[in-house]
């Protein structure tokens, strides 16, 4: 027999999806079966698994030991890296119980494309584990995750959920757009004043890239990107942006179909402007990077804490010697 305590990151699902989780290879109606019988049962009582739990409350297993470890997987550590890039330290902006705030640096994925990456999330799990805020057994039932991604060769700000409250609350204010994002990026040709611009994306899912078009068409989305110069050289400017909308690729794409792509961008940029920019200053990928988030106003509690909270990052060390080069430091 044993007795799970339900913890604040299991609270708030229903029971059977608890479960589902905890003893991972039994089937559903096995899970069921058990709580027919009261071999499964919450507080002290019969349930259904349409319940939903509570911090504290407690689900009796009146099983043998031997028969729970037969229907679960041993929880997986997350992968580490033994070659690759070697980030060792994260580049931590801010902590707390609830949250995880990360300098994301380029060439780094967000989250995996194929099982055997080595992503953002792998080394936050690492980092929660190594320091002893997370055990390994609380991965058979939560699992911080980030809440919003970057593509791999931008660098900046991501957030995680480090419980399940900070999960749900930032996954919620990414969603609706109540959070704000603000990029630098260096782009090529002269800029000189602000500027809202819109179109339509369409995403071309195999070659994993987007076209803009000025008027919608078929399976395109609207967008809008603003941008702010905030130096220039009379060759590139400075710019910074705030996605209205957040698209897969967008702000790349949407300046360089306006003539003003992104200094690095081999996807979306300009073949001669990123070699020169490779022979002088060794840049390999796009100078874009997520410099600044500001939180909602009012956040549900219990982040409410976080509310008008602002999280910067600053420019990544090439990205500075670049500006320095081309005699646009701030």
């Amino acid at each position: 027999m044993q007795t799970l305590t339900v913890t604040p990151n299991e609270a708030g699902q229903r029971m059977d999806k608890l479960l589902a989780k905890y003893l991972d290879q039994a089937g559903k109606g096995f899970l069921y079966k058990m709580m027919r019988k009261k071999n499964i049962t919450l507080n002290g009582k019969k349930c259904d698994g349409s319940e939903h739990l509570e911090e504290g409350d407690e689900i009796q297993l009146f099983m043998a030991d031997e028969t729970i470890e037969k229907f679960q997987a041993a929880p997986k550590a997350p992968a580490r890296s033994t070659a690759g890039y070697g980030y060792k330290k994260l580049d931590i902006i801010y902590e707390d119980r609830h949250i995880l705030v990360v300098n994301k640096p380029s060439g780094m994925l967000s989250q995996k494309a194929r099982e055997g990456d080595m992503s953002l999330n792998e080394y936050i799990l690492n980092y929660l584990i190594d320091s002893g805020g997370l055990p390994i057994s609380q991965l058979r039932t939560f699992k911080p995750s980030i809440c919003n991604r970057l593509d791999r060769n931008t660098s900046g700000l991501v957030v995680a959920g480090k419980s399940l409250a900070g999960l749900q609350v930032m996954n919620g204010v990414f969603k609706d757009r109540s959070l704000h994002k603000y990029y630098q990026c260096l782009v090529a040709g002269q800029i000189k004043e602000k500027k809202l611009i819109a179109g339509f994306l369409r995403k071309d899912e195999a070659a994993n890239t987007v076209t803009i078009y000025p008027l919608e068409v078929e399976d395109s989305v609207p967008i809008m990107t603003e941008y702010l110069p905030l130096a220039g050289n009379g060759n590139h400017t400075l710019l910074q942006v705030t996605l209205i909308t957040g698209r897969s690729h967008q702000i790349r794409a949407h300046l360089a179909s306006i003539g003003h792509p992104i200094v690095g961008d081999y996807k979306y940029g300009r073949q001669d402007l990123n070699d020169a920019m490779k022979k002088k200053y060794g840049v390999r990928s796009q100078l874009l990077h997520s410099w600044r988030l500001v939180m909602p106003d009012k956040l549900p509690q219990p982040l409410d804490y976080l509310s008008g909270k602002e999280m910067v990052a600053g420019l990544p060390d090439q990205f500075a010697r670049v500006l320095k080069g081309e005699g646009m430091t701030l």
